[in-house]
């Protein structure tokens, strides 16, 4: 794919902002749209970004950046016929933000690995006037994507573990403890300490470098194609799933193990 100079960059952004404007102002659904009604439609788009880029799609995550793009000039657009902000408000704002806090870039401020670039920037965001450093954590996401920021915001803070094996500890620990609660009968504990024992996991996930959420949605991935082997084989046979006996689906588990990897 040929690479495409600045002037070409800006050109296509230039169209995208005049496309707006068009449908802002002819077409019947665009006419009608308001920041609360393209919300959710933006978080759809975000999670169908997430899909190509796991599925490492490189064309759909193309496509799904630009329907994303669409939306945040969508509002950019919406912004400015509030008379609160425009498109040049919202870029400018983000570069003086990103060039505040990379101090080592744009400052004598010297971080050289990783984890220092992300304890300044959560001490930046403290003099910024924010009280907490997980007041910069979204209270509408999803759990485990929120449980990771949220370890990831405390260690910028100093809040952490030193060594990978107290997390492991911990994690075995807390699998002590809602066994303790499971034996025990008691729900509302169960409940409890089962999020506790997911929150380890999710902090043992961080020093193994993994990311949970894509890692349990690709092993969602795989479960569904193995499962649909099964009911694809099964099928051929001229049977059901639920026709057979659990070794028997045990055996089509291992087929589809085997040939789908």
């Amino acid at each position: 794919m040929s690479q495409h100079s600045r002037l070409e960059k800006m050109e296509a952004f230039g169209r995208l902002l005049d496309i707006m404007d068009d449908l802002r102002a002819k077409c019947p659904w665009d006419k009608k749209q308001t920041l609360e009604t393209l919300r959710p439609l933006s978080i759809e788009e975000v999670y169908e970004l997430g899909d190509a880029i796991l599925d490492n799609d490189l064309h759909e995550v193309k496509n799904e950046v630009g329907d994303l793009m669409l939306h945040l000039v969508f509002y950019s657009k919406i912004g400015e016929e509030k008379g609160a902000f425009d498109v040049a408000d919202v870029l400018t704002a983000i570069c003086e933000k990103l060039i505040s806090r990379h101090p080592h870039i744009y400052g004598n401020v010297v971080a050289n690995d990783e984890e220092t670039v992300k304890a300044n920037w959560e001490k930046l965001k403290l003099k910024e006037g924010k009280k907490s450093v997980l007041e910069g954590v979204p209270r509408s996401l999803p759990a485990m994507v929120k449980a990771t920021r949220i370890q990831e915001k405390a260690r910028g803070a100093g809040f952490d573990w030193d060594e990978t094996q107290q997390v492991w500890d911990k994690v075995q620990e807390e699998l002590k403890e809602l066994k303790a609660e499971v034996a025990a009968g008691n729900q509302e504990k169960t409940e409890q300490e089962f999020g506790d024992f997911i929150f380890s996991l999710i902090n043992l996930s961080r020093f193994l470098k993994v990311d949970p959420e894509s890692a349990l949605e690709r092993t969602n991935k795989k479960f569904i194609k193995r499962f649909q082997f099964m009911e694809e084989a099964v099928s051929a046979k001229g049977k059901e799933l639920s026709q057979l006996s659990l070794a028997e689906m045990d055996s089509y588990w291992e087929k589809a193990k085997i040939e789908l990897g």
